[in-house]
């Protein structure tokens, strides 16, 4: 399976959802027939497809579609990799950066398949702890690495557009396997993604 982004949608699915936006906007006091609306419920059904498209793609497959046998055991680290999700709670937006880490024991994998993993588990509804160690577990049982480290920093819209309506806050989750649990490894990790090599 190879990773696309979406571009076709199942008609009957759209229409489905492009007659229930319709009915949220008359339900919230909005005609769907005005001139701004009118193409706003197909748009939205779009979108939400597009943003959920995660629970048609697997991680596993993704990454052994690009798995390489190499003698390489020290630390492979791809930082700062946008992550933008949509909370269960709310169905709101979460967005930030995640960084992940893996020791290879007999297997790397091209590096462009970290993001696409993260944004196959971050493309369903979700929660950033569950996000987290979904994208662990993937990399951890595929690759079978010495180790697996993950970390992820995120906004909430459902903290900042509603509820405490907190503009600054950010939720950082940590999930590691391996060697990362020991002290040395994870200090090791956490002092390379907050620090600009570059």
């Amino acid at each position: 399976m190879s990773y696309k982004a979406k571009v076709s949608y199942d008609e009957e699915t759209t229409n489905d959802l492009i007659e229930k936006f319709s009915e949220i906007l008359h339900k919230i006091g909005e005609d769907p027939k005005r001139e701004g609306l009118v193409k706003t419920p197909e748009r939205a059904a779009k979108a939400m497809q597009f943003l959920t498209q995660g629970y048609e793609l697997s991680g596993e497959e993704i990454l052994r579609s690009a798995m390489f046998r190499e003698d390489y055991s020290e630390m492979v680290i791809v930082k700062d990799i946008e992550v933008y999700s949509l909370c269960e709670h709310h169905i709101l937006p979460f967005y930030g950066k995640a960084h992940v880490a893996y020791i290879p024991n007999g297997y790397i994998v091209g590096l462009s398949k970290i993001p696409r993993v993260i944004d196959i588990y971050a493309r369903r509804l979700q929660v950033q702890e569950r996000l987290t160690h979904e994208v662990l577990h993937c990399i951890q049982n595929t690759l079978k690495p010495l180790g697996v480290a993950v970390v992820m920093e995120a906004h909430h819209m459902c903290m900042m557009m509603r509820g405490v309506q907190k503009q600054n806050s950010v939720t950082t989750t940590s999930a590691f396997t391996g060697e990362f649990r020991m002290a040395e490894t994870r200090a090791e990790f956490l002092n390379l993604i907050s620090t600009k090599l570059h």
